[in-house]
């Protein structure tokens, strides 16, 4: 028997965004049909555990707009929506939905207000490239920017040492932390 992964979802007028937590997937399957059937499946862990997803969503898609990328830790998918109009639920189905369905706050904009200008990394737009998905980490962190620019004495030989965080991952920039600062009088 099937297990369910983590899904979270986000919606803009014109597309959702359905992201499934299974880190390290093997064998990913998805399917995705115009009257808005998705369906995902996939193997995660030591015993390959089988994992499913399969629900309607509130209405059609546009299949051929649609599109998908998977990393380490979670496969994302970008469904472009037939009519550009805002579903009041993610689902067909009325009532509560299941326990593994979640609202990702994260990429969430109020209807209202999803014609203002986007934070910093959640414009999804048509030049968006999935390819390059990346959530961040050791790499993004940038010392100088973090104070003490004018403090060149404290670095290591450490510094700009690469590392890897697991078998699919890009290779990071790991900054070690620097001694303390000088004082001076």
């Amino acid at each position: 028997m099937s297990r369910h992964p983590s899904v979270k979802w986000a919606q803009r007028s014109d597309k959702l965004f359905i992201t499934v937590e299974l880190p390290d997937a093997k064998n990913v399957k998805f399917k995705l049909e115009p009257e808005g059937k998705f369906y995902f499946a996939a193997e995660a862990g030591a015993d390959n555990t089988p994992f499913e997803v399969d629900f309607e969503l509130f209405d059609k898609v546009d299949v051929n707009e649609s599109k998908g990328s998977t990393t380490s830790r979670y496969i994302c998918y970008l469904i472009k929506k037939a009519e550009n109009k805002w579903w009041s639920r993610l689902l067909k189905q009325e009532g509560k939905p299941p326990v593994f369905l979640k609202v990702d706050w994260d990429k969430w904009v109020d209807e209202d207000e999803q014609d203002e200008k986007p934070g910093a990394g959640m414009d999804f737009g048509d030049d968006f490239d999935f390819s390059n998905l990346s959530m961040g980490g050791p790499g993004d962190f940038d010392p100088d920017a973090a104070g003490d620019a004018d403090d060149d004495d404290s670095d290591t030989d450490e510094e700009g040492k690469e590392i890897e965080t697991g078998p699919a991952s890009s290779e990071l920039q790991a900054h070690a932390p620097s001694s303390e600062p000088e004082t001076k009088a």
